[in-house]
């Protein structure tokens, strides 16, 4: 497969067991010559405004996200999203990413 364009679905995970985020999303996966997989996608439904919040929280906090496809209960590709200013997503797959993040929280 070079290329897959369909559905797939952002999950965020705090740890194995709580998912905080699910989010729909088009997305379009094409392959390199080399082999290296890219990823460009959209929301694919507009958020409401407290879907929105949620979504900047969780790309705040850390902008990895799990990536599952159609059939899969869970994702298993991890992912660096970046949001550009006209809504497109752009995912680089996360290979080596160990699920630890350095988040601090202002509680004042």
């Amino acid at each position: 497969m070079d290329r897959f364009t369909g559905q797939a679905r952002l999950e965020w995970w705090a740890n194995h067991a709580t998912c905080l985020g699910e989010y729909d999303i088009d997305i379009t996966v094409t392959v390199g010559a080399v082999g290296q997989r890219q990823a460009t996608g959209r929301h694919a439904n507009g958020l409401d405004t407290v879907q929105r919040e949620g979504w900047y929280f969780l790309m705040e906090m850390d902008p990895h996200f799990s990536l599952a496809f159609p059939g899969e209960d869970r994702g298993g590709i991890m992912v660096r999203v970046v949001e550009a200013g006209d809504g497109t997503l752009v995912l680089t797959e996360a290979p080596d990413w160990d699920g630890s993040g350095n988040i601090t929280f202002d509680l004042t």
